[in-house]
């Protein structure tokens, strides 16, 4: 174990209600009312929800008739995603006048690295309430954030005192912290999970930093050792500001069921045909195109085939996407189909991350 690596200061920022906040930002007449973005129509589902829809229980990845019957006066709206991305682009050009170590996980979240910052503060906390006061005067939008030593760290504090606050976990209060967090609050632990440790007697962080390494491994398999050093603040891994894309996909959801291969050759035309189209303006190719096909009783099957070269256009894309197709027989009648492009030819050979516990350190932050 080293106790000579850096302490770091990382911002995570997180966009309040993203998606929603820009359509109230847009058309004041929504300001203020439960709306959902996307969701429409009996087979739509919601992509983000507004606060105020949030009190009733709507959330994203919500079928929109369930988040309708929650909440009977609820909004939906047609998403506009050229128009996030347009704002996405501001937010994080407020960004690189503080660093240039800015890794964007989405287009309404990033970390940004201010160890060494353009400003020459040394407070990480002044500088994120700082950004965030310039978001909402530049932009007219809140944001959260949180702040720590590491990646892991600034990701769940930010959403501690959201929505338009930010939460600093200093490297004294690191352990202390994650020791009383929910176990559900810990990034990298899902539903399905959280219920595991439940069963397990596994609630907060002090219940999980009790179990011994081999008994996570057992339990969680590669995923233990994960949480095994992240309950003890440790998370070494740097704010990449050039994150490499894995993967580039669309897919669509339809209106009614379609029971024949025939009737879903157009849709796949659509969909290979806008990943074409992504591939190009991302300027990247690949070589293995994986059909994704999500049956009428929920039940997702993928199909994958991976091509001795890099591809991008469209052609190609849409054969190779017909052939998996008609692969083999489909099990059910098909509510929606996808073509996701990986294997890039961005991608580079990765070393593994230093499993080194760092000291905490008493410095300003």
């Amino acid at each position: 174990m080293s106790t000579n690596l850096p302490i770091r200061k990382i911002i995570h920022i997180d966009m309040d209600a993203f998606f929603a906040s820009v359509e109230q930002m847009d058309n004041l007449e929504l300001k203020g009312k439960p709306i959902a973005v996307g969701g429409g129509g009996k087979r739509g589902v919601v992509s983000a929800a507004s606060y105020e829809a949030r009190k009733f229980g709507v959330k994203s990845a919500m079928s929109g008739n369930l988040a309708a019957k929650l909440c009977p006066e609820l909004i939906f709206v047609r998403p506009h995603f050229e128009r996030y991305a347009e704002i996405s682009k501001k937010i994080k050009k407020i960004f690189y006048d503080y660093t240039d170590l800015v890794e964007p996980l989405s287009l309404d979240e990033a970390y940004l690295d201010v160890t060494e910052n353009k400003k020459g503060n040394p407070s990480a906390t002044l500088i994120a309430k700082e950004i965030r006061e310039r978001i909402y005067k530049e932009i007219g939008l809140t944001a959260s954030a949180g702040i720590s030593i590491n990646k892991f760290i600034a990701k769940v504090a930010s959403d501690h005192n959201k929505p338009n606050g930010q939460k600093t976990v200093t490297p004294e209060d690191v352990i202390p912290f994650l020791e009383q967090l929910d176990i559900r609050k810990f990034y990298g632990v899902g539903k399905v999970t959280a219920e595991k440790m439940y069963q397990l007697g596994i609630f907060t962080g002090m219940d999980l930093k009790l179990k011994t390494i081999d008994y996570l491994d057992t339990h969680f398999g590669k995923s233990g050792r994960y949480y095994y050093y992240v309950v003890r603040g440790i998370h070494n891994s740097e704010v990449k500001p050039n994150r490499i894309r894995k993967s580039l996909a669309a897919e669509r959801t339809f209106g009614e069921n379609l029971s024949s291969e025939i009737f879903m050759l157009e849709k796949l035309e659509h969909i290979a045909n806008e990943v074409s189209n992504r591939l190009s303006k991302s300027k990247v190719s690949g070589k293995t195109i994986t059909l994704k096909i999500k049956y009428s009783d929920f039940t997702l099957q993928t199909r994958s085939k991976t091509l001795p070269y890099f591809i991008s256009d469209k052609s190609i894309i849409l054969e190779t996407a017909k052939d998996l197709l008609f692969q083999e027989k489909l099990n059910n009648s098909v509510r929606l189909l996808g073509i996701a492009i990986s294997n890039l030819n961005t991608e580079t050979v990765k070393t593994p991350e230093s499993k080194s516990i760092s000291v905490q350190l008493k410095f300003e932050f």
